[in-house]
């Protein structure tokens, strides 16, 4: 089976739902850097004996960070500043996001759940514009990577 030839951004489908709204996060101003999904933890630890021996050990955790890059005139900063400012009125709001993002091209999955707002982006102010990273935490990330030969 030969590798596919081209990847886009274009194809890629993202969408943020959490109390005070929803937002389709691939349209409307994603800088260049675009969307990082990065787990928290290593998924397996080792510990070695003086013997040599050694013992792995398998962690749970499907924990993460996403991080969304917005350009600075992105209109979707006041979207994700507004779920910011909802979600921080009541702990009964923290930690309901919901993140899908997918690459039906390639076949690309990933399902991010129990997510929370980290921290307001730093907002430089200088002779370019930049960018606007919207940090947040994810207590489970359920991933698939497809291979782009999907059957049409």
């Amino acid at each position: 089976m030969a590798a596919p030839l081209a990847y886009s951004f274009a194809d890629i489908v993202c969408s943020l739902t959490g109390p005070g709204g929803s937002v389709i996060l691939s349209e409307g101003g994603l800088a260049d850097e675009g969307i990082t999904i990065a787990m928290t933890d290593d998924k397996t630890s080792m510990v070695t004996g003086a013997d040599g021996s050694g013992m792995f050990s398998l962690h749970a955790a499907k924990s993460g960070r996403v991080t969304i890059r917005l350009l600075k005139n992105s209109p979707l900063n006041r979207v994700l500043m507004d779920l910011y400012n909802y979600q921080q009125t009541s702990s009964a709001y923290t930690g309901q996001n919901v993140l899908v993002l997918s690459n039906p091209q390639w076949g690309d999955d990933y399902q991010c759940q129990a997510g929370a707002f980290v921290k307001l982006p730093d907002n430089v102010n200088a002779k370019e514009g930049g960018t606007m990273e919207w940090p947040m935490n994810f207590i489970y990330i359920d991933a698939k990577l497809g291979d782009g030969n999907l059957a049409l």
